[in-house]
């Protein structure tokens, strides 16, 4: 496992850290890429996936675009079907302080394949493949692919896929490995990372069912991928990244975050929702504190409550309540022991 520690190459682009944040609609935001970033200062972090075509016509981008000071590494991640809108918004993307450009291959949600977007480009590999060309061209910063298995069980074409895409000029191509007609069900089959890694010359990450360093592990010594990128294992969990990075470079597992911690965290996340998005940033919000609030007695009752949150002030006091109780509990323990 040596290697891991190593940094990993991308074009002529050398990141120090083979452990990467997915892009995640309605959660990479500024305000989430932060909290990661804290524990894991080398990784590729990724915006959240951005409509190509809607930031080609636009001369002001949009928030979700907003690369923040001391973000870097990070990459933009861009979806479309239509490589010359994809070539003007890989543009703008690079000019914001984009370092990679992701293109992606494998949203599996029916809003971006209907369009043309997203997984769909699995059945449209000639499509996919002008499109990395085109971005290639427009751009000197690496352009790198996620994209998924294939289409179904019955059209799991990524071989193919992988190469015509490495031949167009992607430089790391990311795999997730499930279908996308699985969605985010069913465990994710890493024998094709493998065998895509075995065929492919650049650089090659691993995605799906990465949610412990356990599994980080256990998929880079099945399949040999050069790294691993994170997704639903982050969500009220910004430490993940962070805590497989220091494990591959170090060999040892930091410790294992508190209740208390998280909920402390959730709340700083809350706050910083606030400070950046308004009243939508306590919409936005809810989902992510019932995230965070897992594993603790009570933690049902608590995260129906998060779910209603209408204002900052009502957010904290709960969190307050929440970590007040766990105090209590854990006072209470630390009576009986001591008495027993």
């Amino acid at each position: 496992m040596a290697i891991y520690s190593s940094p990993l190459k991308i074009g002529n682009l050398e990141v120090h850290s083979r452990v990467l944040q997915s892009p995640l609609s309605g959660v990479t935001d500024l305000v989430f890429r932060r909290l990661v970033r804290r524990f894991a200062p080398d990784s590729m972090l990724y915006t959240e996936m951005v409509n190509a075509t809607e930031i080609s016509r636009l001369q002001e981008l949009p928030q979700l675009m907003v690369i923040g000071d001391k973000e870097q590494p990070i990459s933009m991640q861009l979806f479309d079907c239509r490589p010359d809108f994809m070539a003007v918004a890989a543009e703008k993307a690079v000019k914001e302080g984009a370092m990679t450009i992701d293109i992606n291959m494998g949203c599996p949600v029916n809003k971006i394949t209907k369009k043309g977007g997203g997984s769909s480009l699995l059945r449209q590999p000639e499509i996919a493949e002008q499109i990395v060309r085109e971005v290639v061209r427009a751009v000197s910063v690496p352009v790198t692919v996620k994209t998924r298995l294939g289409w179904n069980a019955q059209e799991i074409n990524i071989i193919d896929f992988a190469r015509r895409l490495e031949d167009a000029g992607a430089q790391m191509l990311t795999l997730h490995a499930r279908t996308r007609e699985q969605g985010y069900h069913g465990p994710a089959d890493w024998q094709w990372i493998k065998r895509v890694k075995e065929v492919l010359s650049i650089p090659v990450i691993a995605n799906g069912d990465i949610v412990s360093v356990e599994a980080a592990i256990n998929c880079l010594e099945f399949t040999r991928a050069d790294g691993v990128m994170c997704s639903r294992g982050t969500l009220g969990y910004p430490y993940l990244v962070g805590e497989i990075d220091y494990y591959l470079k170090t060999g040892k597992k930091l410790p294992k975050p508190t209740s208390i911690d998280l909920l402390s965290l959730a709340k700083e996340h809350l706050q910083g929702l606030w400070l950046y998005k308004g009243q939508r940033g306590i919409w936005q919000a809810r989902k992510h504190l019932a995230w965070y609030c897992q594993d603790f007695t009570g933690a049902a009752v608590w995260r129906e409550r998060f779910s209603l949150i209408e204002s900052l002030g009502e957010g904290c006091d709960l969190i307050d309540g929440a970590i007040a109780q766990l105090n209590l509990e854990n006072e209470n323990i630390y009576r009986y022991s001591y008495f027993k």
